[in-house]
Protein backbone atom coordinates (compact mmCIF):
# COMPACT_ATOMS: atom_id res chain seq x y z
CA UNK A 1 0.00 0.00 0.00
CA UNK A 2 1.19 3.51 -0.84
CA UNK A 3 1.07 6.40 1.61
CA UNK A 4 -0.83 9.47 0.40
CA UNK A 5 0.08 13.05 1.29
CA UNK A 6 -1.30 16.49 0.48
CA UNK A 7 1.16 18.75 -1.33
CA UNK A 8 -1.16 21.48 -2.57
CA UNK A 9 -4.55 22.87 -1.61
CA UNK A 10 -6.75 25.91 -2.10
CA UNK A 11 -10.29 27.09 -1.52
CA UNK A 12 -12.69 29.75 -2.75
CA UNK A 13 -15.18 30.44 0.04
CA UNK A 14 -17.81 32.96 1.18
CA UNK A 15 -15.41 34.18 3.89
CA UNK A 16 -12.30 34.53 1.72
CA UNK A 17 -10.24 32.94 -1.02
CA UNK A 18 -6.96 32.54 0.88
CA UNK A 19 -6.13 31.05 4.27
CA UNK A 20 -5.02 34.32 5.87
CA UNK A 21 -8.41 35.95 5.19
CA UNK A 22 -10.43 32.88 6.10
CA UNK A 23 -8.50 32.35 9.34
CA UNK A 24 -9.09 35.95 10.41
CA UNK A 25 -12.82 35.62 9.75
CA UNK A 26 -13.03 32.32 11.63
CA UNK A 27 -11.22 33.80 14.62
CA UNK A 28 -13.48 36.86 14.63
CA UNK A 29 -16.66 34.83 13.97
CA UNK A 30 -17.32 36.88 10.85
CA UNK A 31 -19.66 34.90 8.63
CA UNK A 32 -20.36 35.21 4.92
CA UNK A 33 -24.15 35.01 5.16
CA UNK A 34 -26.08 37.71 3.27
CA UNK A 35 -29.69 38.67 2.62
CA UNK A 36 -30.39 38.15 -1.09
CA UNK A 37 -32.81 40.93 -2.02
CA UNK A 38 -32.72 39.78 -5.63
CA UNK A 39 -34.55 36.60 -4.57
CA UNK A 40 -37.67 38.62 -3.73
CA UNK A 41 -38.89 37.93 -7.27
CA UNK A 42 -39.33 34.20 -6.56
CA UNK A 43 -42.88 33.75 -5.34
CA UNK A 44 -43.19 31.09 -2.66
CA UNK A 45 -39.49 30.99 -1.79
CA UNK A 46 -39.31 31.50 1.97
CA UNK A 47 -35.59 31.99 2.49
CA UNK A 48 -33.73 35.09 1.32
CA UNK A 49 -30.36 34.01 2.76
CA UNK A 50 -27.23 32.76 1.05
CA UNK A 51 -23.44 32.89 1.19
CA UNK A 52 -21.97 33.97 -2.18
CA UNK A 53 -18.26 34.11 -2.97
CA UNK A 54 -16.31 37.07 -4.32
CA UNK A 55 -15.21 35.60 -7.64
CA UNK A 56 -15.01 36.66 -11.28
CA UNK A 57 -13.50 35.04 -14.35
CA UNK A 58 -9.69 35.15 -13.99
CA UNK A 59 -8.34 37.66 -16.48
CA UNK A 60 -5.75 35.23 -17.85
CA UNK A 61 -8.50 32.80 -18.90
CA UNK A 62 -9.52 33.48 -22.50
CA UNK A 63 -13.11 33.19 -23.61
CA UNK A 64 -12.12 30.25 -25.79
CA UNK A 65 -10.65 28.44 -22.77
CA UNK A 66 -13.82 28.81 -20.73
CA UNK A 67 -16.51 28.41 -23.38
CA UNK A 68 -17.41 24.96 -22.00
CA UNK A 69 -17.40 26.13 -18.38
CA UNK A 70 -20.34 27.32 -16.37
CA UNK A 71 -19.64 29.01 -13.06
CA UNK A 72 -19.33 25.70 -11.18
CA UNK A 73 -16.57 24.45 -13.50
CA UNK A 74 -14.85 27.82 -13.56
CA UNK A 75 -14.68 27.85 -9.75
CA UNK A 76 -13.33 24.30 -9.80
CA UNK A 77 -10.73 25.00 -12.47
CA UNK A 78 -9.38 28.14 -10.86
CA UNK A 79 -9.24 26.54 -7.40
CA UNK A 80 -7.30 23.68 -9.00
CA UNK A 81 -4.88 26.10 -10.64
CA UNK A 82 -4.18 27.64 -7.23
CA UNK A 83 -3.64 24.18 -5.74
CA UNK A 84 -1.28 23.17 -8.56
CA UNK A 85 0.71 26.37 -8.03
CA UNK A 86 0.80 25.62 -4.30
CA UNK A 87 2.14 22.14 -5.05
CA UNK A 88 4.66 23.50 -7.59
CA UNK A 89 3.13 21.27 -10.26
CA UNK A 90 1.50 23.77 -12.64
CA UNK A 91 2.95 22.98 -16.06
CA UNK A 92 4.73 19.86 -14.80
CA UNK A 93 5.16 16.96 -17.25
CA UNK A 94 3.37 14.67 -14.81
CA UNK A 95 0.06 16.35 -15.67
CA UNK A 96 -0.02 14.65 -19.07
CA UNK A 97 1.98 11.54 -18.21
CA UNK A 98 -1.03 9.35 -17.45
CA UNK A 99 0.15 9.11 -13.84
CA UNK A 100 -2.10 11.94 -12.69
CA UNK A 101 -5.89 11.92 -12.55
CA UNK A 102 -8.89 13.90 -11.29
CA UNK A 103 -11.50 12.92 -8.69
CA UNK A 104 -13.84 15.87 -8.38
CA UNK A 105 -17.51 16.54 -7.89
CA UNK A 106 -20.44 18.92 -7.71
CA UNK A 107 -24.13 18.57 -6.94
CA UNK A 108 -24.90 19.26 -10.58
CA UNK A 109 -23.65 21.12 -13.60
CA UNK A 110 -24.28 24.82 -14.18
CA UNK A 111 -27.83 26.06 -14.23
CA UNK A 112 -27.27 28.29 -17.25
CA UNK A 113 -26.82 25.15 -19.36
CA UNK A 114 -29.91 23.57 -17.86
CA UNK A 115 -31.89 26.72 -18.63
CA UNK A 116 -30.94 26.39 -22.32
CA UNK A 117 -32.55 22.94 -22.49
CA UNK A 118 -35.55 23.99 -20.40
CA UNK A 119 -36.27 26.82 -22.83
CA UNK A 120 -36.22 24.33 -25.70
CA UNK A 121 -38.74 22.07 -23.97
CA UNK A 122 -41.00 24.94 -22.91
CA UNK A 123 -40.86 26.91 -26.18
CA UNK A 124 -40.63 23.95 -28.59
CA UNK A 125 -37.62 25.65 -30.14
CA UNK A 126 -34.01 24.41 -30.19
CA UNK A 127 -32.74 27.93 -30.78
CA UNK A 128 -31.75 28.38 -27.14
CA UNK A 129 -29.09 25.65 -27.39
CA UNK A 130 -25.48 25.97 -28.45
CA UNK A 131 -22.52 23.64 -28.69
CA UNK A 132 -21.58 24.09 -25.04
CA UNK A 133 -25.02 23.89 -23.40
CA UNK A 134 -24.64 20.25 -22.44
CA UNK A 135 -20.96 20.59 -21.48
CA UNK A 136 -21.86 23.29 -18.96
CA UNK A 137 -24.85 21.32 -17.65
CA UNK A 138 -23.47 17.78 -17.40
CA UNK A 139 -22.90 16.26 -13.99
CA UNK A 140 -19.20 15.66 -14.61
CA UNK A 141 -18.48 19.12 -15.97
CA UNK A 142 -15.99 19.93 -13.19
CA UNK A 143 -13.53 17.01 -13.52
CA UNK A 144 -13.74 17.05 -17.31
CA UNK A 145 -13.02 20.78 -17.55
CA UNK A 146 -10.16 20.48 -15.06
CA UNK A 147 -8.66 17.67 -17.12
CA UNK A 148 -9.02 19.57 -20.38
CA UNK A 149 -7.71 22.86 -19.03
CA UNK A 150 -4.54 21.40 -17.57
CA UNK A 151 -4.02 18.50 -19.97
CA UNK A 152 -4.44 15.87 -17.24
CA UNK A 153 -4.93 12.51 -18.93
CA UNK A 154 -5.07 9.95 -16.14
CA UNK A 155 -8.30 8.56 -14.78
CA UNK A 156 -11.33 10.80 -14.27
CA UNK A 157 -13.54 9.97 -11.27
CA UNK A 158 -16.70 12.13 -11.21
CA UNK A 159 -18.28 12.32 -7.76
CA UNK A 160 -21.66 13.97 -8.09
CA UNK A 161 -23.17 12.97 -4.75
CA UNK A 162 -24.65 16.22 -3.40
CA UNK A 163 -23.10 17.16 -0.05
CA UNK A 164 -20.46 14.40 -0.17
CA UNK A 165 -19.27 15.20 -3.69
CA UNK A 166 -15.91 16.63 -2.63
CA UNK A 167 -15.31 14.36 0.35
CA UNK A 168 -15.86 11.36 -1.92
CA UNK A 169 -13.53 13.01 -4.43
CA UNK A 170 -10.85 13.19 -1.77
CA UNK A 171 -11.49 9.64 -0.64
CA UNK A 172 -11.49 8.09 -4.10
CA UNK A 173 -8.36 10.02 -5.08
CA UNK A 174 -6.68 8.76 -1.91
CA UNK A 175 -7.63 5.18 -2.80
CA UNK A 176 -6.40 5.57 -6.40
CA UNK A 177 -2.94 6.48 -5.10
CA UNK A 178 -2.99 4.11 -2.12
CA UNK A 179 -3.55 1.12 -4.39
CA UNK A 180 -0.93 2.22 -6.92
CA UNK A 181 -3.29 3.20 -9.72
CA UNK A 182 -2.10 6.82 -9.93
CA UNK A 183 0.83 8.79 -8.55
CA UNK A 184 -0.82 12.22 -8.24
CA UNK A 185 -4.48 13.23 -8.12
CA UNK A 186 -6.49 16.45 -8.19
CA UNK A 187 -9.35 16.05 -5.73
CA UNK A 188 -12.17 18.20 -4.42
CA UNK A 189 -15.47 19.74 -5.32
CA UNK A 190 -17.36 22.84 -6.35
CA UNK A 191 -20.86 24.29 -6.44
CA UNK A 192 -22.34 27.56 -7.66
CA UNK A 193 -25.02 29.58 -5.95
CA UNK A 194 -28.54 29.43 -7.34
CA UNK A 195 -31.96 30.21 -5.92
CA UNK A 196 -33.01 26.81 -7.24
CA UNK A 197 -30.52 25.14 -4.87
CA UNK A 198 -32.10 27.05 -1.99
CA UNK A 199 -35.53 25.98 -3.24
CA UNK A 200 -34.57 22.30 -2.92
CA UNK A 201 -34.25 22.70 0.84
CA UNK A 202 -36.96 25.35 1.11
CA UNK A 203 -39.45 22.82 -0.23
CA UNK A 204 -38.42 20.49 2.61
CA UNK A 205 -38.84 23.31 5.16
CA UNK A 206 -35.12 23.00 5.91
CA UNK A 207 -33.93 26.55 5.15
CA UNK A 208 -33.39 29.34 7.63
CA UNK A 209 -35.86 32.20 7.26
CA UNK A 210 -34.14 34.70 9.56
CA UNK A 211 -34.07 36.92 6.49
CA UNK A 212 -33.50 40.10 8.48
CA UNK A 213 -30.85 38.55 10.75
CA UNK A 214 -28.21 37.25 8.38
CA UNK A 215 -25.53 37.45 11.06
CA UNK A 216 -27.48 35.17 13.42
CA UNK A 217 -27.91 32.14 11.18
CA UNK A 218 -27.24 29.31 10.53
CA UNK A 219 -26.89 27.95 14.08
CA UNK A 220 -25.64 24.34 13.98
CA UNK A 221 -26.49 22.32 17.11
CA UNK A 222 -28.25 25.32 18.70
CA UNK A 223 -31.75 24.83 20.10
CA UNK A 224 -32.92 27.98 18.29
CA UNK A 225 -31.68 26.96 14.84
CA UNK A 226 -34.27 27.16 12.08
CA UNK A 227 -32.50 25.62 9.12
CA UNK A 228 -29.57 25.82 6.76
CA UNK A 229 -28.28 28.55 4.46
CA UNK A 230 -27.00 27.76 0.96
CA UNK A 231 -23.48 28.84 -0.02
CA UNK A 232 -21.11 28.35 -2.93
CA UNK A 233 -17.41 27.81 -3.50
CA UNK A 234 -14.73 25.31 -4.43
CA UNK A 235 -11.96 23.40 -2.76
CA UNK A 236 -9.09 21.66 -4.57
CA UNK A 237 -6.33 19.36 -3.30
CA UNK A 238 -3.25 17.86 -4.84
CA UNK A 239 -2.74 14.37 -3.43
CA UNK A 240 0.53 12.63 -4.05
CA UNK A 241 2.24 9.34 -3.34
CA UNK A 242 4.49 10.09 -0.37
CA UNK A 243 7.80 8.87 -1.81
CA UNK A 244 7.19 10.78 -5.03
CA UNK A 245 6.48 13.96 -3.04
CA UNK A 246 9.60 13.54 -0.90
CA UNK A 247 11.80 12.82 -3.92
CA UNK A 248 10.85 16.12 -5.56
CA UNK A 249 11.16 18.09 -2.30
CA UNK A 250 7.48 18.99 -2.10
CA UNK A 251 5.95 20.76 0.87
CA UNK A 252 3.62 18.36 2.68
CA UNK A 253 0.59 19.69 4.57
CA UNK A 254 -0.72 16.42 5.98
CA UNK A 255 -1.20 12.75 5.25
CA UNK A 256 -4.55 11.16 4.47
CA UNK A 257 -4.65 8.02 6.57
CA UNK A 258 -8.31 7.03 6.68
CA UNK A 259 -11.42 7.09 4.51
CA UNK A 260 -14.82 5.54 5.11
CA UNK A 261 -17.93 5.79 2.98
CA UNK A 262 -21.24 3.96 2.86
CA UNK A 263 -24.96 4.48 2.31
CA UNK A 264 -27.84 3.72 4.60
CA UNK A 265 -30.06 2.17 1.93
CA UNK A 266 -33.11 3.49 3.75
CA UNK A 267 -34.25 7.01 2.87
CA UNK A 268 -33.41 9.71 0.35
CA UNK A 269 -33.52 12.70 2.70
CA UNK A 270 -33.74 11.47 6.32
CA UNK A 271 -30.34 10.96 8.01
CA UNK A 272 -29.55 7.67 9.74
CA UNK A 273 -27.32 7.80 12.79
CA UNK A 274 -26.32 4.14 12.60
CA UNK A 275 -24.89 4.33 9.08
CA UNK A 276 -23.09 7.57 9.99
CA UNK A 277 -21.42 5.67 12.81
CA UNK A 278 -20.32 2.94 10.44
CA UNK A 279 -18.68 5.44 8.07
CA UNK A 280 -16.65 6.91 10.95
CA UNK A 281 -15.66 3.42 12.11
CA UNK A 282 -14.56 2.50 8.59
CA UNK A 283 -12.32 5.58 8.45
CA UNK A 284 -10.80 4.78 11.85
CA UNK A 285 -10.20 1.16 10.86
CA UNK A 286 -8.51 2.32 7.67
CA UNK A 287 -6.35 4.78 9.63
CA UNK A 288 -5.67 2.22 12.36
CA UNK A 289 -6.44 4.75 15.09
CA UNK A 290 -8.79 4.73 18.06
CA UNK A 291 -11.15 7.42 19.30
CA UNK A 292 -8.62 8.81 21.78
CA UNK A 293 -6.23 9.64 18.92
CA UNK A 294 -8.63 12.05 17.20
CA UNK A 295 -8.06 15.60 18.46
CA UNK A 296 -10.73 17.46 16.49
CA UNK A 297 -13.84 16.69 14.45
CA UNK A 298 -14.94 18.89 11.57
CA UNK A 299 -18.70 18.34 11.70
CA UNK A 300 -21.06 18.32 8.75
CA UNK A 301 -23.27 20.49 10.99
CA UNK A 302 -25.88 21.78 8.58
CA UNK A 303 -28.15 23.41 11.19
CA UNK A 304 -31.11 21.22 10.25
CA UNK A 305 -33.20 19.70 13.00
CA UNK A 306 -32.84 15.98 12.29
CA UNK A 307 -29.42 16.24 10.71
CA UNK A 308 -27.72 17.83 13.70
CA UNK A 309 -29.31 15.39 16.13
CA UNK A 310 -28.45 12.28 14.11
CA UNK A 311 -24.89 13.43 13.47
CA UNK A 312 -24.19 14.40 17.06
CA UNK A 313 -25.56 11.11 18.37
CA UNK A 314 -23.51 9.11 15.87
CA UNK A 315 -20.38 11.06 16.80
CA UNK A 316 -20.92 10.44 20.50
CA UNK A 317 -21.40 6.72 19.96
CA UNK A 318 -18.13 6.38 18.03
CA UNK A 319 -15.88 9.01 19.60
CA UNK A 320 -17.38 9.70 23.00
CA UNK A 321 -17.76 13.25 24.30
CA UNK A 322 -14.18 14.38 24.89
CA UNK A 323 -13.21 15.34 21.34
CA UNK A 324 -13.60 18.97 20.27
CA UNK A 325 -16.08 19.52 17.43
CA UNK A 326 -17.32 22.49 15.39
CA UNK A 327 -19.10 23.29 12.12
CA UNK A 328 -17.66 25.56 9.43
CA UNK A 329 -21.08 25.83 7.77
CA UNK A 330 -21.98 28.36 10.44
CA UNK A 331 -19.62 30.72 8.54
CA UNK A 332 -19.92 29.65 4.89
CA UNK A 333 -23.41 28.28 4.73
CA UNK A 334 -23.84 24.89 3.11
CA UNK A 335 -21.59 24.93 0.05
CA UNK A 336 -23.06 21.57 -1.06
CA UNK A 337 -20.65 19.76 -3.40
CA UNK A 338 -17.76 21.92 -2.20
CA UNK A 339 -18.28 21.60 1.55
CA UNK A 340 -16.17 18.52 2.24
CA UNK A 341 -13.10 19.97 0.52
CA UNK A 342 -13.48 23.47 1.97
CA UNK A 343 -13.97 22.13 5.48
CA UNK A 344 -11.05 19.68 5.21
CA UNK A 345 -8.83 22.50 3.88
CA UNK A 346 -9.67 24.68 6.87
CA UNK A 347 -9.31 21.83 9.36
CA UNK A 348 -5.86 20.87 8.04
CA UNK A 349 -4.64 24.46 8.18
CA UNK A 350 -5.94 24.81 11.73
CA UNK A 351 -4.36 21.51 12.78
CA UNK A 352 -1.00 22.73 11.52
CA UNK A 353 -1.39 26.02 13.43
CA UNK A 354 -2.69 24.42 16.63
CA UNK A 355 -6.13 26.06 16.91
CA UNK A 356 -9.70 25.35 15.83
CA UNK A 357 -12.66 27.64 15.21
CA UNK A 358 -15.84 27.78 17.26
CA UNK A 359 -19.26 27.18 15.75
CA UNK A 360 -20.70 30.64 15.08
CA UNK A 361 -24.06 31.45 16.68
CA UNK A 362 -23.92 28.42 18.98
CA UNK A 363 -25.33 29.94 22.16
CA UNK A 364 -27.58 27.25 23.62
CA UNK A 365 -26.89 23.64 22.70
CA UNK A 366 -29.99 21.69 21.76
CA UNK A 367 -30.63 19.16 24.54
CA UNK A 368 -31.67 16.65 21.86
CA UNK A 369 -28.15 16.81 20.42
CA UNK A 370 -25.61 14.50 22.02
CA UNK A 371 -23.33 15.63 24.82
CA UNK A 372 -20.20 16.57 22.85
CA UNK A 373 -17.29 18.95 23.39
CA UNK A 374 -18.72 21.69 21.16
CA UNK A 375 -16.31 24.59 20.57
CA UNK A 376 -18.30 27.76 21.20
CA UNK A 377 -17.57 31.39 21.95
CA UNK A 378 -13.92 31.51 20.91
CA UNK A 379 -11.23 29.52 19.16
CA UNK A 380 -9.70 26.55 20.98
CA UNK A 381 -5.97 25.93 21.16
CA UNK A 382 -5.41 22.22 20.50
CA UNK A 383 -2.22 20.37 19.62
CA UNK A 384 -3.20 17.10 17.97
CA UNK A 385 -1.86 14.56 15.51
CA UNK A 386 -5.14 13.41 13.92
CA UNK A 387 -8.36 15.13 12.84
CA UNK A 388 -11.59 13.75 11.39
CA UNK A 389 -13.77 15.46 8.76
CA UNK A 390 -17.32 14.15 8.28
CA UNK A 391 -19.94 14.81 5.62
CA UNK A 392 -23.38 13.35 4.89
CA UNK A 393 -25.62 13.67 1.83
CA UNK A 394 -29.04 13.04 0.35
CA UNK A 395 -29.40 9.40 -0.59
CA UNK A 396 -28.01 8.34 2.77
CA UNK A 397 -24.41 8.76 1.60
CA UNK A 398 -21.88 9.14 4.41
CA UNK A 399 -18.18 9.98 4.35
CA UNK A 400 -15.46 10.28 6.96
CA UNK A 401 -11.85 11.32 6.36
CA UNK A 402 -8.93 11.23 8.79
CA UNK A 403 -5.84 13.42 8.33
CA UNK A 404 -2.51 13.11 10.13
CA UNK A 405 -0.17 15.97 10.91
CA UNK A 406 3.41 15.45 9.69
Amino acid sequence: MKRVVITGMSAITPIGNDWETVAENLKNQQTGIQTMDEWDKYSGLNTRLAAPVDFDRPKHYSRKQIRGMGRVALLATYATELALIDADLLGSPILNSGKMGVAYGSSSGSFDGLIDFTKMLLNNDKGSLNATSYIRMMGHTCPVNIGLHFGINGRIIPTSSACTSSSQGLGYAYEAIKFGLQTVMVAGGSDELSASQAAVFDTLFATSIRNDEADKTPRPFDKDRDGLVIGEGAGSFILEEREHAIARGANIYAEIVGFGTNSDGMHITQPDSNSMQEAMKLAMQDAKVDADSIGYISAHGTSTDRGDIAESQATAQVLGNNTAISSMKSYTGHTLGACGAIEAWAAINMMNEGWFHATANLDNIDPQCADLDYIKGDIRQIDCAYIMSNNFAFGGINTSLIFKKL
